[in-house]
C-alpha cells in the first residue's frame, strides 16, 4: 500500500484579504518585528499584522483618503501607505479626551502607582552559599548567626567583620556599606527584609546568594505624588488606552466585513462606539 499521499502534510493555505494575497516573503520580513517564544507564534503575529495593514489600506482606498506624508522629529518621512493609514484612523476612529473626573478616579484607584519607593541606607555582610547545597546553606546560616551575635554585642566590629568575612567584595571594602538603595535595586527577598527593619536594627536576610547580616542605618518613607502632578501622565495613559481599544474595535469591524483566508482574525459586526 502506498501511504505517501495520505501521510503528506497539507500545503498551507495562502493568506489573503479580499483576494489580495499576503506574500510569504513579506511575512518572513515582518517576523523580525514580532519576537515570540516560538517561530510559529512570530510568524502568526507577523501575518496578522500584515492582514491588518491590508485591511486599513483597502479601506483608505475605498474611501478615497489621500494625505501628505509627515516627517517625525528625527526627519524620518512616512511612506504614502503609512500616511493613508494614519489619515484613515484619524478620520474614522474618534475617542473622547479623558476629563478630570476620570483622571481622579484612576488616581484614587491606583494610588500605589504614584508612590515613590522607600529609600534605605544599609550595610551588610554576605556569607555566600549556593542554592541547592544544603550543607553550605546550613554552614552559612550558622556563620551569619555567629556574626549577628557579635555585632549586636559590639556594633563597632561590623566594619571589620565585613572586611574579613563578607563575600560581597564591593561593599566589604567599604565596611559593608551598600549606600542608599531603593526598590528594584536588590533582589526581592532582600528588599522584603529591609521593609520590616527600622533604623539601628540588625537582622539576617536569606537570599538566593546566601545569608546577609544587614544593618539598617537610615530609611526614608516613600511619598505619594499629588494628583495635580500626576494628572497629565494619567490623562495621557487613559487617552492611549481608549485609543487602543477603539482602534482594535475598528479593525475588528473591518475584519468582519472582509473575506480573509489563511489566518483567523477576531471579527465583529457591531458598529464602532464613538
Amino acid at each position: 500500500m502506498d501511504c505517501s499521499v495520505s501521510n503528506a502534510l497539507p500545503k498551507p493555505k495562502a493568506i489573503s484579504v479580499n483576494g489580495v494575497v499576503i506574500a510569504r516573503e513579506a511575512i518572513a520580513q515582518e517576523v523580525q518585528n514580532h519576537p515570540a517564544d516560538k517561530p510559529i507564534h512570530a510568524w502568526q503575529a507577523a501575518a496578522r499584522a500584515l492582514v491588518v495593514r491590508e485591511l486599513l489600506l483597502q479601506e483608505a482606498a475605498r474611501l478615497g483618503i489621500e494625505t501628505e506624508p509627515l516627517c517625525d522629529p528625527d526627519g524620518r518621512r512616512e511612506t504614502a501607505e503609512e500616511a493613508a493609514m494614519r489619515a484613515l484612523v484619524e478620520r474614522e476612529v474618534k475617542t473622547p479626551e479623558p476629563d478630570e473626573a476620570a483622571c481622579r478616579r484612576f488616581y484614587e484607584q491606583h494610588l500605589q502607582r504614584f508612590r515613590t519607593g522607600n529609600l534605605y541606607e544599609v550595610a551588610h555582610i554576605l556569607i555566600a552559599a549556593p542554592r541547592g547545597d544544603e550543607a553550605a546553606r546550613l554552614a552559612a546560616r550558622v556563620s551569619a548567626e555567629t556574626i549577628l551575635a557579635a555585632v549586636k554585642a559590639d556594633p563597632h566590629v561590623f566594619a571589620d567583620m565585613a572586611s574579613n568575612h563578607s563575600a560581597c567584595s564591593t561593599s566589604a571594602a567599604e565596611g559593608g556599606h551598600l549606600g542608599q538603595i531603593t526598590r528594584g535595586q536588590t533582589v526581592p527577598e532582600f528588599e522584603a527584609v529591609l521593609e520590616r527593619m527600622q533604623p539601628g536594627e540588625i537582622a539576617i536576610a536569606e537570599t538566593r546568594y546566601g545569608f546577609h547580616v544587614v544593618r539598617m542605618d537610615r530609611r526614608a518613607e516613600g511619598q505619594t505624588l499629588p494628583f495635580e502632578l500626576a494628572k497629565e501622565r494619567i490623562a495621557g495613559y487613559l487617552a492611549a488606552s481608549v485609543e487602543h481599544r477603539a482602534l482594535a474595535q475598528y479593525i475588528s469591524i473591518l475584519a468582519g466585513q472582509a473575506e480573509i483566508t489563511g489566518i483567523a482574525l477576531v471579527a465583529a459586526d457591531t458598529p464602532l462606539v464613538q
